[in-house]
């Protein structure tokens, strides 16, 4: 409920119920990296990808001071819907232009970054895989200085954050540290334009295991490890977007670079989408690409140099070394949509993606079968009901 006067509390709620199906039977496509099942090994059809529920509860303490608290429920590694919070900070209003908030937030590396679970807010039934799923950690614990200062015509939101956090998945955590970054978005008339660089220090305590095991190898393990171990070294992110919507009709475009001297490697990455509003539906068009930049095959230890079973071991480090090295998403996709939004705050759209793996890439897909081959491509058909309220 809202008031007229201080304090205020307001609640308000957002979700998905979709389906999708896959024509990949011998793994998983999922919309999160770190889920535990998703359409295609566990079943033809699935309601586990995008399906979520999202409550928001902001309380306006004076008109400076205010808290916001999100929570979402949606499939985890644990295979449960387990609440997390998404959001919770604190945000003081220094002046109508300058706020700075305090607690979890999402980080703002790319256009759509800070409602990309709101699906009832984008035009696709989820955002592209070659944007989205770039960022390990999308979460951070910190602080967040957002500045809206006018030049001309032009509107300008300059934001700078700073924290860090972590994620849980079956084996582990992701943490991330030292993470920061800047984005700065224009509006001006029917345009928007984005541009965000950022920097996060990763840990993966399986990653830092695997690599310890390559230290005992001597001197040739230990560069090895050197070479590739995620730990305490930054990995980079520059995006640039634009969006522009005069109404009936509207494109938006986005580009953005990762690059890490580490076993993540670096990659490049772009989407296009274009629709049309006819009342109350809307078809659209989309293009996606994503390519890994950095070497995606090492020759690793000389297994000739060691004595058995030491040559066994060196051969399966560095099979697993050039699997985790060629599992960065390589693809071309293609797809086409239509939204029907036949209530306020309801929105109904089907989405087909042609989705074609390049260069050996598996795609991002899990519970990858003894059959499953990387490379090919996949058809997924998508469904999905959005609301707000």
């Amino acid at each position: 409920m809202a008031g007229d006067s201080l304090p205020s509390l307001t609640l308000n709620g957002f979700g998905t119920l979709g389906v999708v199906h896959s024509d990949v039977s011998d793994a998983d496509f999922v919309a999160d990296p770190l889920a535990s099942s998703g359409a295609g090994y566990s079943g033809d059809w699935s309601a586990e990808v995008d399906s979520r529920l999202g409550l928001q509860a902001t309380l306006a303490a004076t008109s400076a001071l205010s808290t916001t608290v999100q929570v979402v429920s949606e499939k985890r590694f644990d295979g449960s819907y387990s609440p997390a919070i998404e959001w919770a900070y604190l945000q003081y209003d220094a002046t109508p232009n300058l706020s700075l908030r305090v607690g979890r937030m999402v980080q703002g590396n790319f256009l759509n970054s800070e409602y990309r679970k709101v699906s009832f807010a984008t035009p696709w039934v989820r955002p592209p895989a070659e944007i989205y799923r770039l960022v390990p950690v999308a979460n951070f614990d910190g602080v967040d200085i957002r500045y809206r200062y006018y030049v001309g015509e032009l509107i300008n939101d300059l934001r700078l954050s700073y924290g860090g956090g972590s994620v849980e998945y079956a084996t582990g955590d992701i943490e991330s540290s030292d993470s920061w970054g800047v984005s700065q978005q224009t509006r001006w008339g029917n345009t928007t334009l984005f541009a965000s660089y950022g920097e996060v220090n990763v840990n993966a305590q399986e990653l830092t295991q695997f690599f310890d095991v390559y230290r005992l190898f001597g001197p040739p393990g230990e560069a090895l490890a050197d070479r590739y171990e995620v730990d305490g070294k930054p990995l980079r992110f520059l995006s640039v977007g634009v969006n522009y919507d005069p109404g009936q009709w509207f494109v938006e475009g986005e580009w953005t670079r990762l690059s890490s001297s580490t076993l993540l490697g670096s990659s490049e990455s772009t989407h296009m989408t274009a629709g049309y509003r006819l009342g109350k539906w809307t078809p659209y068009a989309a293009l996606g690409r994503a390519r890994v930049t950095s070497n995606t095959f090492e020759p690793g230890l000389n297994p000739a140099f060691y004595p058995s079973p030491f040559a066994e071991g060196a051969a399966l480090l560095n099979s697993t070394l050039n699997t985790l090295l060629s599992s960065g998403l390589q693809q071309d996709s293609r797809t086409v949509g239509l939204r029907w939004d036949f209530r306020p705050g309801m929105a109904l759209t089907a989405q087909y993606d042609h989705i074609d793996f390049r260069s050996g890439s598996p795609g991002g897909l899990i519970n990858q079968q003894p059959s499953f081959q990387p490379g090919g491509t996949m058809n997924l058909f998508s469904l999905a009901l959005d609301f707000v309220f």
